[in-house]
């Protein structure tokens, strides 16, 4: 009994500080412009991550323990304010430096990815080591609405990712994908050595 009242207190007052290191920026959130985008991208992540929380605790929850939404919230809010990020830091490895990003933007990891695409549309998914850029200072990739980009792809040039598109782990997309495609990397194959002496080698 003693033991349910003591855990009930540390939530309580870990809830509490939680609440109060995130109150500048849920009074960001609610007085910025850009405050309907980032209401969706928290409906959609707990959505995805089936958590029932509603706002402003939602918002709260996935500033605490998901460092990489902070990331997608700094970007909304144009600013990583020093102050902002000694409450609650930044993924260091995350880079996001798009032009404008549609509601609903999930990056269930953002560890080493970097996110430059001229624009990407509504409701996408952006996994861990995923790289969207440029080659030569050349016009950067255009992704639209729905798009799911797996571990470890790499997009970059002039092009355009059409609506519903899936893109393989381990892709690389480097022309146009027309909509409601599924992109994968070549097969792996196998190396077999011919007996332990010898070092010579077939692919099978």
């Amino acid at each position: 009994m003693l033991r349910k009242r003591i855990r009930k207190i540390l939530l309580f007052c870990l809830l509490t500080i939680n609440i109060i290191r995130g109150l500048p920026h849920l009074i960001i959130l609610y007085l910025h412009k850009n405050r309907s985008s980032v209401i969706a991208d928290t409906k959609r992540w707990l959505s995805l991550m089936e958590k029932e929380i509603r706002m402003p605790y939602g918002f709260i929850y996935l500033m605490v323990f998901y460092a990489q939404f902070r990331n997608l919230f700094y970007y909304r809010i144009g600013s990583d304010n020093f102050l902002l990020n000694i409450l609650f830091r930044k993924v260091p490895t995350l880079t996001i430096a798009t032009g404008s990003i549609g509601d609903g933007l999930f990056i269930p990891h953002g560890f080493s990815t970097t996110i430059g695409a001229q624009s990407i549309g509504k409701n996408c998914n952006i996994n861990h080591n995923v790289t969207i850029g440029t080659v030569g200072g050349k016009p950067r990739p255009v992704i639209k609405d729905n798009v799911v980009i797996n571990a470890g792809a790499v997009v970059f040039g002039n092009i355009t990712i059409g609506n519903n598109v899936v893109i393989g782990a381990n892709s690389t997309v480097n022309t146009n994908i027309p909509d409601n495609c599924t992109v994968f990397p070549p097969q792996s194959r196998i190396m077999k050595w011919k007996t332990n002496d010898e070092k010579s080698s077939e692919i099978i």
